[in-house]
C-alpha cells in the first residue's frame, strides 16, 4: 500500500455487534492497536508505527471473524477514495443451478439472494450464531451459514478493513489456525467482496465471503470436512458466487 494515502490523522471506531458467538465473549483477549498521536499540522514520517498499527488492525479485524463475538474494533480512518475503493472490473453474479442442485432462495425480511442446495434443511437465525444456515440431512457438518453485524453508516465497502485482501486472509487464517489457500476479491452489481478459501487444521474445509451493505457487514461460510471438499468444490463456489446481500 502507498503510505503516502494512508493519512491517520485520527482514528475511527467501527461498532461492529457480531451475531456469530454469544455476546458475552467479547474480543476475549484482544488488544486493540494502540493510536498515533498526531495532529494536522504534524507531518507524518513514522512509516514504521504506521506499519506496525495496520498488521495490529488485521490482527483485531481477524479476532472479529475468527471469535466471531460482541465488540469494538479501532480501524484507521481511510481516505473515502480508499475505504469505497473498488475493483475497475465487474463480475457477473453466478446464477447456475447445477441442473437442479442447486435453487435460488431470496429473502424479504434480510434482503439477501443466493443459490443454495436443494433439499437441504433451513435453519432460521439462532441468536449469537448466524442469520439463516442450510444444512446437509446425512452430514451435518456440510452446511452453510449467513450472518450479519451493523457497521457505521459511513463505511460502505469491505475495502474499509484493508485493501491488502493476502494480508487479511492470512490473519483469518491464523484465528482458525488453518492455512490459507487463496484470497480474492470481486466486484458484483455495486458490492465489493472478499474472498476466502481455508483448509482448517480440525479437517474442516471452508469458503468465506465478506462484504458490506445497507450499513452492515456480511458473511457467508461454506463448509465441510476436507475428505469431502472434492465433491462440493464447485457447488460451494456456486453458491458463494450468487451471494448478493440485497434482492435482484
Amino acid at each position: 500500500m502507498n503510505l503516502s494515502l494512508f493519512i491517520p490523522i485520527a482514528l475511527t471506531t467501527i461498532f461492529l455487534v457480531s451475531t456469530h458467538a454469544p455476546f458475552t465473549q467479547a474480543f476475549s483477549g484482544v488488544t486493540p492497536p494502540q493510536t498515533i498521536s498526531t495532529t494536522a499540522t504534524e507531518p507524518i514520517d513514522q512509516a514504521t508505527s504506521i506499519t506496525a498499527t495496520r498488521r495490529q488492525t488485521f490482527a483485531n479485524v481477524a479476532s472479529f471473524f475468527g471469535n466471531m463475538a460482541a465488540s469494538v474494533i479501532v480501524l484507521p480512518q481511510l481516505k473515502p477514495d480508499m475505504a469505497n475503493a473498488m475493483p475497475s472490473d465487474e463480475t457477473p453474479k453466478i446464477t447456475t443451478r447445477m441442473g437442479g442442485l442447486l435453487e435460488r432462495y431470496q429473502d424479504v425480511n434480510f434482503g439477501l439472494s443466493l443459490v443454495v442446495p436443494s433439499g437441504w434443511n433451513k435453519f432460521e437465525g439462532e441468536v449469537g450464531a448466524y442469520n439463516i444456515k442450510w444444512q446437509d440431512l446425512v452430514t451435518p457438518e456440510e452446511n452453510i451459514k449467513i450472518s450479519s453485524s451493523p457497521v457505521r453508516s459511513n463505511t460502505t465497502s469491505i475495502a474499509a478493513l484493508g485493501e491488502d485482501v493476502q494480508a487479511l486472509g492470512g490473519s483469518l487464517a491464523e484465528r482458525r489456525n488453518a492455512k490459507l489457500i487463496s484470497a480474492s476479491e470481486r466486484f458484483t452489481d455495486g458490492i465489493l467482496y472478499y474472498e476466502f478459501n481455508f483448509a482448517i487444521k480440525d479437517g474442516t474445509h471452508q469458503l468465506l465471503s465478506l462484504s458490506v451493505n445497507k450499513g452492515k457487514v456480511w458473511s457467508l461460510d461454506a463448509n465441510c470436512k476436507e475428505n469431502r471438499y472434492s465433491k462440493r468444490e464447485e457447488m460451494y463456489k456456486n453458491i458463494i458466487g450468487s451471494f448478493a446481500p440485497k434482492l435482484n
